[in-house]
């Protein structure tokens, strides 16, 4: 019993389930509040990416060939490429700030899913969407 018990504690499990957020409710507010600021620039980002996409498509498009050199046209589709690449990183960036906004609600926000101790507040205000602690990051990096 008592290493069933040890392994939920190292797992980020309380014998009652995850362990529970050591903020209180002002804290997570702030968290919240810094969280959604994050969401909405990568937002905002994501709509830019997707109307310099379109512009570059409809340029590459409407350009007759004796007007454009091919180098020209190889150089717009790797720009496109890079901007689909940054579109996903943003998108990618987006879920990580969902599943903070989660763990917020459930009250799991701020413990670490690798050792189940609290995360620092300054690690959080730095990265406000990690799930691990500096130490497990720091013995993922060994």
């Amino acid at each position: 019993m008592a290493a069933q018990k040890s392994a939920q504690v190292s797992s980020g499990l309380s014998v009652n389930g995850p362990a529970k957020t050591p903020f209180d409710d002002e804290l997570l507010a702030h968290f919240r509040s810094l969280i959604l600021d994050k969401r909405k620039r990568a937002l905002d980002d994501i709509t830019k990416m997707q109307a310099q996409i379109k512009d570059s498509r409809e340029r590459s498009e409407s350009d007759s060939a004796y007007s454009f050199h091919m180098a020209d046209a190889g150089t717009d589709a790797m720009e496109r490429e890079k901007l689909y690449l940054m579109l996903a990183r943003q998108k990618k960036y987006i879920g990580y700030l969902d599943r903070a906004l989660e763990r917020i609600d459930n009250r799991t926000y701020g413990v670490c899913k690798v050792t189940g101790n609290p995360i620092s507040r300054e690690r959080l205000e730095a990265v406000p969407h990690t799930e691990i602690s500096i130490e497990a990051k720091l013995k993922q990096k060994r």
